[in-house]
């Protein structure tokens, strides 16, 4: 049974909630309309944040295409939110309003178990609570960051530094942590060979971070389009894979691999890259099954690895690092009423490198 702090434990109360304007999803072909959701008034713990900038992920499109299992419609999603705190509860002592804060794919854990009291809320040993489409501690489907406002538990709020701007910072909380994380868990570091597989919302973030810690970072992308934006966020070359030789030229080259790719590859040839105790981790998720040859692993002791955003603490850690370094996301910035569109650009590759939405626009 999952061991919920009492505070968590209490359903909402009796009172009135906050009505907020928000982008809503009916079904998987339904477009987007603007409605009116219904927010829960701040508990005791609770965070109200007035939203000032939201990104798009692919994870979103692929939650309300169905893509990764039935949706929980009418459904409002987005899970990389900057703002500015505007009310908090009545026991929050590590927020005030006016701060500028953030919020990313969780809003809350059981708070209890190993994982969480090491902050690793996101491995959560009862279930992590999702920010869109996962049943939160009340019964009811949490709503995303597609809204004007989110009540969040304090614990799941992050300070965004004065250095960052809304707009580019949002991506971060998602985006940012995604691609930090494993770069930090394996330690990635100055001098470092670095390849990086595709070139988009997480692999240009995943560019930033890995030469800000020092490593010679190389794009691996289906041509080169994209080579002089790569240099431009920090990547020494771009590398062709659609080229004939491509596996056999650069065999055994990398000590570490940043997999963003979310379609089917050849996964042991790209193993093949990693020089001897390289390590490859797995941030793109495909939506098909990958074949693989154990022999591709143990064939020089190469490590594969997959990664799951971060915990608080950590996401905290890369923004601060990220405004240390002026890093932040490449984005478009968009309207409320140019998300449909926006999702068939991503889809077909056509953004460099996140849409964030203006809720200003609602």
């Amino acid at each position: 049974m999952c061991a919920w702090p009492t505070l968590r434990r209490a359903t909402i109360l009796a009172r009135m909630t906050i009505p907020v304007k928000a982008l809503q999803k009916t079904g998987p072909d339904a477009p987007f309309q603007i409605t009116t959701i219904q927010r829960r008034s701040p508990r005791a713990d609770d965070v109200v944040i007035d939203i000032k900038a939201a990104g798009i992920c692919h994870s979103d499109i692929h939650t309300v295409r169905n893509e990764w299992g039935e949706a929980n419609f009418p459904l409002t999603v987005g899970h990389e939110i900057a703002g500015v705190v505007s009310a908090v509860g009545s026991e929050v002592t590590d927020w005030k309003v006016g701060d500028r804060v953030g919020v990313g794919c969780l809003v809350d854990s059981c708070g209890t178990c190993e994982m969480c009291q090491q902050g690793f809320e996101n491995h959560c040993l009862n279930g992590a609570v999702g920010t869109y489409n996962s049943v939160d501690v009340d019964g009811t489907i949490t709503q995303g960051g597609y809204a004007e406002k989110i009540v969040v538990s304090e614990r799941f709020v992050c300070r965004i530094p004065d250095a960052l701007d809304f707009d580019v910072a949002a991506p971060l909380l998602c985006a940012g942590i995604t691609t930090f994380s494993p770069i930090v868990q394996w330690n990635v570091k100055e001098g470092d060979k670095v390849a990086v597989m595709g070139l988009g919302g997480l692999g240009h973030m995943g560019v930033q971070i890995a030469a800000a810690k020092g490593a010679e970072v190389t794009v691996l992308s289906r041509s080169l389009k994209k080579a002089e934006v790569a240099k431009s966020l920090g990547a020494v070359r771009t590398l062709a894979t659609s080229d004939e030789s491509f596996f056999n030229d650069y065999r055994g080259e990398f000590d570490f691999i940043l997999n963003t790719i979310s379609a089917n590859i050849n996964l042991g040839a790209y193993l093949g890259l990693l020089k001897p105790r390289g390590v490859m981790a797995v941030v793109g998720l495909p939506p098909e099954k990958q074949p693989l040859s154990f022999g591709s692993l143990i064939g020089g002791s190469k490590v594969l690895t997959g990664s799951n955003i971060g915990g608080i603490p950590e996401t905290q850690e890369m923004l601060d690092f990220c405004a240390e370094h002026g890093l932040g996301a490449r984005i478009e910035k968009i309207s409320v009423h140019e998300v449909d569109e926006a999702y068939d650009r991503v889809v077909a590759g056509d953004v460099q490198f996140r849409f964030v939405i203006d809720t200003s626009t609602f």
